[in-house]
């Protein structure tokens, strides 16, 4: 196909008959520009996947007109922004990014509320926020929030559009981004569209999977894994009400988005578009490695899955080029950067950085990290990591197994290993974790717990142990001091400044008993800010002072990190650091500036290789020490890290 002959005989079509008179000058201008810059990408990737029906140039028509709404209804503030990150277009790789991701009712309550949490963020260093899915959302279970009945509508125990708007203009004034969830593979059965397919409208029914019996879920059941198999059994939900079957992967109330359908992506952008004005400089594409079927597969990470994420990526830059997306793509580490590019997903979480920083914690052993990241850590250099310790969600255990087998380690077993040690059933252990999703059948499971609980905190506090509440600060900051210093933008998550411990509550609650990511989800009150932010070390209850010696350790490695370029905008190459319990990697930017980070994983002395270190001097960052080298290597004190600038 002539893609480039075709698309610009159908742009001038469409410029033809587009009205623009709502637009002003200026915007319609803009507007114009950026529709000519862009659309030659947009054309080929929507007719790659509508092309072959008969009204592909209808809906396109109707996309275009779409994203000339969008710049139409976005703010001055907004199209300011968008002219500023044209020019500056990698913001997202600056050392003085650090981001924080919250649910609102866990450190609100409202939205109202986190107005006042603002100082706190700038205190801690914060300066991207990710508010957890906050949008309309059935009552009882709703997946926390990831099933959305409106997503023009705020939950009403939160606030309200107009209550988000202002919170997020106030962030945008304290040089805080605000990041939002696209929950775009699925919507809740409450949704106006799943609605409109009860009752029947042939039109709505299309916008999902339906099926009028068996047959055809059975063929696509072979190829399928079940997502949360304590929950229900297989991918597919029955509906009385219709008679049909609907595809529901993650669970029955969600309902799977039929993107064969044009009308459905269209649906979605005038959604994503409604929340990029909202004022949110980040997207994160929740489950977005789901969004495309095919049978014979397992209808996870298809081709035509990128392609959707490249249109709307590309529909972005032609409406609200200052907003990005985020990928979370909790999927095998080669599948994983697939989705990272500058036409696609210019930042995405980091799940196997996250998930072999716990195996190192665990095993003491950094093989497998060192080796791993060796092979998945370098991406574009358009676009960023997101590194984080913990999240809302579970920790998987996506590493890749080749990887692994090259180093003896059976991965079935390894993750056997990995969820015993994690929840506390394997002799010895520091951590006080609960299985997630288990599998009746073959055991399978994934783990949940607060940063403080699976690094020993909660153990060593109920046995009163003085070491082993001090290794368990150790093991906290050196996983956060790694994701603020390897390269990308830091993601804390709320909870984990303060040390807070597991929250068993969710046990009492039936609409939460059944999903054990609640234990995780960790209210933060302004009691304890306020702690955080004036409190003194004396007369504290142990579980006070490591609440406070957790946070003022983060807080100084952030504002080392604001204060050197290299750890932003730079290159990171992973180091053999000579010792199987020991990571070592370096950066280096374009200026020349250099550091090199080395990190003990165990609870005994380490050297490391010699010749990292050899014929240089060396400064500590984090003590403003000059480490003591000997012929031997650099002695690294137990779960001991060290950011090394080169000094004259």
């Amino acid at each position: 196909m002539n893609y480039a002959a075709n698309s610009s005989i159908c742009l001038e079509r469409i410029l033809e008959s587009l009205d623009i008179s709502g637009l002003t000058k200026r915007d319609a201008t803009i507007f114009t520009r950026r529709l000519r810059t862009h659309f030659d990408a947009l054309f080929e990737k929507y007719t790659q996947v509508y092309g072959h029906q008969y009204d592909c140039y209808f809906h396109l028509q109707k996309l275009i007109e779409i994203l000339r709404d969008g710049v139409k209804k976005r703010k001055p503030a907004l199209k300011k922004l968008d002219a500023e990150r044209t020019k500056t277009p990698l913001w997202y790789r600056d050392e003085s990014q650090v981001g924080m991701a919250c649910y609102v009712d866990l450190m609100g309550p409202t939205l109202k509320d986190l107005h006042d949490k603002i100082p706190y963020y700038q205190a801690l260093g914060v300066t991207y926020l990710h508010l957890m899915p906050l949008y309309d959302a059935p009552q009882g279970d709703s997946d926390g929030g990831y099933a959305v009945s409106d997503y023009r509508k705020v939950n009403p125990s939160l606030g309200t559009i107009k209550d988000l708007e202002s919170l997020a203009t106030a962030l945008q004034k304290a040089s805080i981004d605000l990041v939002l969830d696209f929950v775009f593979n699925h919507t809740s059965d409450e949704h106006a569209w799943a609605k409109a397919a009860l009752a029947g409208n042939q039109q709505y029914q299309n916008y999902y999977y339906l099926f009028d019996d068996r047959s055809v879920p059975d063929q696509y059941e072979h190829t399928l894994r079940e997502i949360f198999p304590q929950v229900r059994r297989g991918s597919f939900t029955y509906n009385e009400t219709m008679d049909k079957w609907v595809w529901t992967t993650f669970n029955s109330f969600q309902w799977d988005l039929n993107y064969s359908n044009p009308e459905v992506f269209n649906a979605i952008t005038s959604e994503m578009l409604f929340l990029a004005n909202i004022g949110c400089a980040g997207l994160r594409l929740d489950a977005l490695a789901f969004i495309w079927k095919a049978m014979g597969t397992n209808c996870e990470n298809q081709e035509n899955a990128h392609v959707l994420i490249q249109a709307f990526n590309t529909c972005l830059q032609i409406a609200a080029p200052s907003v990005v997306f985020k990928s979370e793509a909790i999927v095998h580490p080669d599948e994983v950067v697939k989705y990272i590019g500058k036409d696609e997903c210019q930042l995405s979480y980091n799940p196997l950085l996250m998930a072999l920083l716990w195996n190192s914690l665990a095993t003491r052993k950094t093989r497998l990290l060192t080796r791993s990241m060796q092979k998945s850590f370098s991406i574009s250099q358009d676009c960023a990591w997101v590194n984080y310790v913990r999240c809302h969600d579970d920790i998987g255990w996506t590493f890749d197994d080749a990887v692994a087998q090259e180093l003896g380690i059976n991965g079935h077993d390894h993750r056997f290993f990995l969820n015993q040690f994690y929840t506390g059933r394997f002799e010895g252990s520091f951590a006080s974790g609960v299985p997630f999703a288990e599998n009746p059948e073959n055991g399978d499971c994934r783990v949940c717990g607060s940063l403080a609980s699976l690094c020993g905190l909660e153990s060593a506090l109920n046995a009163n142990d003085e070491k082993g509440i001090d290794d368990a600060i150790q093991r906290m900051l050196l996983l956060y001091g790694i994701t603020f210093s390897i390269g990308g933008i830091p993601l804390l998550y709320s909870s984990d400044e303060l040390a807070k411990l597991n929250d068993y509550d969710y046990l009492n609650d039936p609409i939460k008993l059944h999903d054990a990511r609640w234990v995780n989800r960790i209210a933060v009150t302004n009691d304890d800010t306020d702690f955080a932010l004036s409190a003194e070390r004396s007369a504290l209850t142990l579980q006070e002072d490591a609440s406070l010696r957790v946070f003022r350790g983060l807080q100084h490695m952030i504002n080392i990190r604001k204060t050197h370029a290299v750890f932003g905008n730079a290159q990171t190459h992973i180091e053999e650091s000579g010792n199987d319990h020991c990571f070592a990697f370096s950066r280096k930017n374009s200026e020349g500036e250099t550091l090199l980070v080395m990190c003990n994983f165990s609870e005994q002395v380490q050297i490391v290789d010699p010749q990292l270190v050899a014929d240089r001097k060396w400064r500590d960052l984090l003590t403003d020490t000059s480490p003591a080298i000997s012929e031997h290597g650099l002695s690294l004190k137990p779960f001991q890290q060290l950011w090394l600038s080169p000094t004259p």
